[in-house]
């Protein structure tokens, strides 16, 4: 479906955030250590603009691609024996049904309130990209991250490198004239790496779980009402760690870090850890 689009600020001010951090790696740091013109001048600035390329391309990937929709026509089949799990509302023990959108709701699907829909295999909405990170978009906002992380840790030590390199330079005036750029640089640089690199291994801890944030959190909930009775909480989708990468970012290796999601299914259904025993009902 065809997502509307609008003015958001958060987008605005990441978009000028990469152009910064861009034009000041390559034609500041990498320029003011190697110089463009030398080979390991040109051999930093094809390597760095190719981190950037595909930062930038999955990040627009991930704002313009519809996160993965509730089909209206959805109903859960009870009677299908190959469904092992069906999930059911905690109070009650109905199946989960979205009085906002008037549909059944499908194991993993939530209702984002920014976004007025149901979303297939709801992980969050993000303000950044101005959408919700679903079913559909997942892989290529992890993709994102996977590159944006590399490239402000790489922009980060091209401009120590560079700075080094000023220091042991005879040219103090012109260091003074690039210094409210290594001042902007780094106060932008430093959060963004310690940021982006928390935020890269609490995606990577998710997926060798198989768990969005909305089920980490669900889960930790569920945990500590299971121990007060006496009973073990087991993720019903974690298929084990290798499984679980494969489920998520596709069964080629070399494919994980690219933009690719023809493996990922239509989102209304998933294989679990009881696949092959008696379906089970899990509370959300």
């Amino acid at each position: 479906m065809n997502r509307c689009f609008s003015f958001s600020l958060p987008v605005t001010v990441v978009v000028s955030a990469i152009i910064f951090v861009y034009f000041c790696t390559v034609f500041v740091f990498i320029d003011r250590w190697f110089g463009l013109m030398t080979s390991p001048g040109i051999m930093n600035a094809v390597a760095f603009t190719g981190v950037a390329v595909m930062c930038v391309l999955n990040y627009a990937l991930a704002i313009i691609m519809d996160p993965g929709r509730v089909p209206s026509t959805f109903l859960p089949d009870i009677e299908d024996s190959s469904v092992t799990v069906h999930e059911i509302k905690r109070k009650g023990g109905d199946l989960r049904y979205c009085q906002k959108c008037s549909h059944f709701k499908p194991p993993r699907a939530h209702h984002c309130r920014v976004c007025k829909i149901c979303v297939l295999r709801m992980d969050h909405h993000c303000i950044w990209i101005h959408n919700c990170v679903g079913h559909a978009n997942y892989k290529v906002f992890f993709v994102f991250v996977v590159y944006a992380a590399i490239a402000c840790i790489y922009s980060l030590v091209l401009l120590v490198g560079s700075l080094t390199n000023d220091s042991q330079s005879d040219e103090q005036q012109s260091a003074d004239s690039f210094r409210i750029i290594y001042i902007i640089s780094g106060l932008l640089l430093v959060p963004l790496s310690m940021a982006l690199s928390v935020l890269l291994g609490w995606h990577i801890y998710l997926i060798l779980q198989n768990k969005t944030t909305i089920e980490y959190h669900e889960g930790v909930r569920a945990t500590g009402l299971e121990e007060k009775v006496g009973n073990a909480c087991k993720h019903p989708y974690d298929l084990g760690a290798y499984e679980n990468l494969i489920t998520v970012l596709g069964p080629r290796v070399f494919c994980w870090i690219c933009p690719t999601s023809k493996h990922i299914g239509n989102g209304l259904r998933f294989q679990t850890a009881y696949d092959g025993i008696p379906a089970v009902s899990t509370s959300t």
